[in-house]
């Protein structure tokens, strides 16, 4: 995050030397660019109902410009159209900085009021923000214009080409941003912005932009707008990972009701798709979504993998999702902290890493063992970081809340899927489902049926322990990580410790074997604990537990994204099989309307929902969630090309 300061009242950068808008009205400057100059009120008033407007930005800021966007669409745009934002930057301001930023302007006091309370829990890369019920979304690039733009998966229909002033920030305004921003436009494409520097004209220019000078605002004398003339020739890029057909909105089905299951079925109801959820067992939420308490656990790494990308993004997006609807309590969820202790010398240089990694100093922070032992209430053998936004949270709360108003099916078990003319087909007893989209979300099951199964989905068990809360053991103020977790206690006084991770052996009930692993691993995190506890004084046959699947991938990412006909597949690109570098061009054999959310493993809180957001931006053909190069590590197609890669002779 970046500070400020203060001239005449006014926002400026120290770091560019340069103001972030007009000083003689920032709020008419915007209108006059980037509304007016893009033609946005009539472009908006002309979306059919259900439309999306895709606008690209290279400098958030203040978030001046999204604002005034979203407040024009309120007044001109269908009711029932979506408003999708990208807006770049590398230097994003604090949340009270920008909230002293935006009181300048009280007329757009209530979506500046809905913006603040999203803008939280951000770090590197992207963030998405949902607002206005769905109506309006938000992605937050972090990060510079060069590095975030080439990764970005959108077709926009107009740009605001914003940021400090040329002269201020040269290494922003380069030929690499212009062509990023012209393959990313749908066919004529605007943009507008609000130089009118040489560079800046021929740069576009160069990229397919058709440019035309016009009178600026307030002082300055000149500014410049255009179109996308010429769309650039396609650089090659995988096509068994490019985003098939966008479907158009109808009737989906999604199969299976824990968090994955709810969260892309309330992800499609809100892009306007009539959504059946169906779920095998009497009550959502019964096998690995069905624990007591599940952490908000953010296990990353110190460099930028795969992995971690999708886990810092999912993160923030179910923190600010659980805000939004599950407010804080001792039943269902509580914003306690996640304290991850460096419990030997291995983890304690990753976790002084992961502090200096600069993925969001708000989101993390390193402490020694004094500072630990304060914020967790309790005494600590070691210091580590904190995450002071986690903590745990019910997870069938979450999937309840999910899926108020989504149609519900339970105990019914899909054994069948048909591909017919007019889409998908369930057969079952009673009803026939039939849907444009099929999302698979069972977890381990998910790979079962004839278009699926060359999915390679493992599942491994996981065995939780309930304990019961002392006057002591209450003490304990935020969750502890290590090798193992313990939480505080919920309402109904007790703590849950956990969990064993093993392969599924055929055995689900609760053993006596893990009760006393889930103990031996409190003793090593936090001693004191245990002794307050009195664990060793514990019946481990008598304690309570839950057993459940949890389904893996040998590379430990999820799978997520549209599935494709297996043979065939195989037959188009088996070229690969002698040459992994080809360059081949023809269109992967999608099975039309069918994708899958599984795999999420023991982070499924922070990754499954994200994942459905991806999913319906995916099937909709809207702006995607997370940078180009993840979307292919958690791709289902990648194992596919794996085995022709490995298979080359």
């Amino acid at each position: 995050m970046t500070g400020l300061d203060w001239v005449d009242g006014q926002p400026y950068s120290p770091l560019y030397g340069d103001i972030y808008f007009s000083r003689h009205s920032g709020i008419e400057e915007t209108r006059h660019v980037f509304l007016r100059h893009n033609r946005l009120p009539e472009r908006f008033a002309a979306l059919p109902p259900g439309g999306l407007f895709v606008i690209g930005e290279t400098g958030f800021g203040t978030g001046l410009n999204f604002l005034c966007t979203w407040q024009e669409w309120q007044r001109s745009a269908p009711t029932s159209a979506r408003l999708h934002f990208v807006s770049g930057e590398k230097h994003p301001l604090t949340a009270a900085d920008l909230e002293q930023a935006l009181a300048l302007w009280p007329e757009l006091e209530a979506v500046s009021r809905e913006l603040l309370t999203q803008y939280r829990y951000l770090a590197t890369g992207w963030n998405r923000l949902t607002l206005a019920g769905g109506q309006v979304t938000l992605t937050l690039l972090l990060g510079g214009a060069q590095e975030t733009l080439p990764r970005c998966e959108m077709a926009a229909d107009a740009w605001f080409l914003d940021g400090f002033a040329p002269a201020k920030n040269p290494a922003m305004w380069q030929p690499a941003l212009f062509q990023a921003m012209a393959r990313l436009s749908k066919p004529g494409a605007t943009f507008a912005t609000f130089t009118s520097a040489g560079d800046v004209r021929r740069g576009l220019q160069e990229a397919g932009f058709a440019v035309e000078k016009v009178p600026g605002f307030g002082r300055k004398r000149d500014m410049l707008r255009g179109e996308l003339a010429a769309a650039p020739e396609a650089a090659w890029r995988p096509p068994w990972y490019a985003p098939p057909p966008p479907v158009k909105t109808g009737a989906a089905a999604v199969i299976g009701g824990g968090i994955a299951g709810a969260s892309t079925a309330a992800a499609l109801a809100r892009c306007g798709w009539q959504v059946t959820l169906i779920e095998r067992h009497e009550e959502l939420a019964r096998e690995g979504s069905g624990n007591p308490q599940g952490i908000l656990y953010a296990k990353l790494s110190p460099h930028p993998t795969p992995l971690t990308q999708l886990t810092l993004a999912g993160y923030g997006h179910t923190l600010r999702l659980l805000d939004a609807l599950l407010p804080p309590d001792k039943a269902v969820r509580q914003a306690c902290g996640v304290l991850q202790l460096a419990y030997d010398n291995a983890e304690s240089a990753r976790l002084a890493a992961l502090a200096e990694a600069g993925y969001g100093d708000r989101l993390m922070r390193l402490l020694d063992r004094a500072q630990a032992s304060s914020v967790a209430g309790i005494d600590l053998p070691v210091g580590g970081l904190f995450f002071p936004h986690g903590g745990w949270v019910h997870p069938p709360a979450v999937v309840e809340a999910l899926t108020a108003g989504v149609r519900v099916v339970k105990g019914r078990t899909v054994t069948e899927l048909r591909r017919e003319a007019d889409g998908w087909h369930i057969p079952g007893e009673g009803e026939d489902i039939r849907a444009d989209v099929v999302v698979l979300a069972q977890a381990g099951d998910s790979g079962t049926f004839p278009t699926s199964a060359y999915l390679p989905l493992h599942k491994n068990r996981g065995q939780v322990t309930v304990v019961p809360a002392t006057v002591e053991s209450r003490k304990l103020a935020t969750v502890l990580c290590g090798e193992s977790y313990v939480t505080p206690f919920r309402s109904d006084g007790t703590h849950t410790l956990g969990a064993t991770y093993a392969p599924f052996d055929g055995e689900l009930s609760v053993t006596t074997a893990d009760c006393k692993t889930n103990l031996a691993h409190l003793n090593e995190l936090a001693p004191s604990l245990h002794a307050a506890l009195g664990a060793d004084k514990l019946d481990s046959a008598a304690l309570p537990g839950r057993a459940s699947l949890r389904a893996v991938t040998a590379d430990h990412l999820p799978v997520v994204g549209p599935a494709v006909d297996a043979a065939a597949f195989n037959a188009c690109y088996a070229r690969l099989s002698r040459d992994a570098k080809l360059k081949l061009t023809d269109t992967a054999p999608w099975l039309p309307g069918l994708y899958v959310n599984a795999a999420h493993g023991s982070r499924g809180l922070l990754t499954a929902p994200l994942a459905g957001e991806l999913l319906a931006a995916l099937i909709a053909g809207e702006p995607l969630p997370l940078p180009t190069p993840v979307l292919a590590a958690i791709h289902p197609s990648r194992f596919l090309v794996r085995d022709l890669a490995r298979r080359k002779s």
